[in-house]
């Protein structure tokens, strides 16, 4: 369980005024010194994330964060880090302590709730400030789920355990499914998986894996290989594979060796959908057509990594657009946590299959761009788009198949 991604852990927020006592009960919830604990107000400065196990759950990742209430140049910039954390927060615990529920505390459960975020109500301290039976019957009835605790001692973290598992979205619960519905049991799925200079040694990377595993799961069946040898496939194997998959840069070249009554998509496409919205992405690969000259386009990447001299992000998805549209287009980069909240300056997103991030946090990107009205859209289904197999690649998923027939129809 430790190690597992944490972008397939429920992520849990500890939001708060500054010495309400957030270290302190994430202290206590993962029964380790996971944050330091002072009487000093603002001793978090940046968040603090601890993956743990917590049953009957599985595996989740705590993250601690600044107090809400900062003051300050430095606190300024410590309360927009804390506002980050929203983005990828599953579940949220705002901490408070007595009688005291204003305008901070305000502040964080309206902004979870405009993020339809679920969130726990936690009055910490009730050794040093109790709260009276009428104000936690108030914040009951306003928002649902309040627990009372002393973190210090321990007492009440059983009950925050028990509510956050009752608070868990459903959507965690119940994930969308990745590849399980595209091979059924006692079905061959063919994954393509390009050996050059971005592939780790010695292993395969996350989406690979993940697929590999939810088809196994699924009692199906999963053969690896290199572009090269895809063709041997369909000359020695008795058996027609229900799908192939590969990465999104052999794509011109797997579908080109595919027979045609064998359905194709790559990866990249398959996190489309579960990490993100393949329909919102699929619409937003339309924009390429309407670039001009000057403009920018973001490059979005889940993890931050160095470049390699021929890297997807900043060097083959940049050239392929410009020589697809002819355009001198400007391109900006933003990896890991780091994005912008303002995206008006740019005519399109393009961003990883986001592997590396909960589906909060990619959903709530895109939510982020169509606020703004600038089109959204994946690295594999830009590279479906510009090599011309984008209808081939989303034939496996048929709504959004027809509008992509029904688009290009009208070129």
């Amino acid at each position: 369980m430790l190690n597992t991604p944490k972008g397939l852990r429920l992520h849990i927020g500890l939001f708060g005024r500054r010495n309400v006592g957030k270290s302190t009960v994430l202290n206590a919830l993962t029964e380790q010194q996971v944050s330091i604990v002072s009487d000093v107000a603002g001793t978090t400065t940046d968040p603090v994330e601890k993956p743990l196990e917590l049953l009957p759950l599985g595996p989740v990742v705590f993250i601690d964060t600044a107090g809400i209430d900062d003051t300050g140049e430095l606190g300024a910039m410590r309360i927009e880090k804390t506002k980050k954390i929203f983005d990828r927060t599953d579940l949220a615990l705002v901490i408070c302590e007595g009688n005291r529920f204003d305008q901070f505390e305000q502040e964080i459960v309206g902004r979870l709730a405009e993020l339809n975020v679920p969130y726990i109500i936690v009055i910490n301290k009730i050794d040093v400030c109790a709260p009276s039976a009428e104000h936690i019957a108030s914040l009951e009835k306003t928002h649902k789920r309040v627990v009372t605790c002393n973190a210090k001692d321990s007492i009440g973290i059983l009950e925050l355990k028990q509510a956050i598992i009752k608070a868990v979205p459903d959507d965690w619960i119940n994930p969308p499914t990745l590849v399980a519905d595209l091979c059924g049991a006692g079905e061959l799925a063919v994954l393509v998986v390009p050996i050059d200079l971005e592939a780790p040694k010695g292993r395969l990377i996350l989406p690979q894996v993940q697929v590999i595993r939810e088809i196994l799961d699924n009692d199906g069946m999963s053969l690896v290989v290199k572009e090269r040898e895809l063709v041997d496939v369909f000359e020695v194997s008795k058996r027609k594979p229900a799908i192939v998959i590969t990465d999104s840069q052999a794509v011109l070249k797997v579908c080109a060796d595919v027979p045609c009554d064998v359905k194709v998509t790559t990866f990249s496409i398959l996190f489309a959908r579960y990490k993100g919205d393949l329909h919102s992405f699929v619409e937003g690969v339309f924009a390429i057509d309407s670039l001009r000259d000057g403009d920018k386009v973001l490059i979005g990447e889940a993890c931050s990594h160095h470049s390699i001299a021929d890297d997807i992000g900043t060097v083959k998805i940049p050239r392929w657009l410009r020589q697809y549209t002819g355009k001198n287009i400007v391109f900006e980069k933003h990896a890991g946590h780091d994005y912008p909240d303002d995206l008006s300056g740019y005519k399109l997103i393009i961003h990883c299959g986001s592997c590396m991030f909960n589906r909060r946090e990619m959903l709530n990107r895109i939510l982020l761009a169509e606020s703004q009205g600038v089109p959204i859209t994946n690295y594999g289904i830009a590279i479906s788009y510009l090599q011309g197999v984008l209808q081939r690649t989303t034939e496996p998923f048929a709504g959004v198949h027809y509008m992509v027939t029904q688009r290009l129809r009208k070129y």
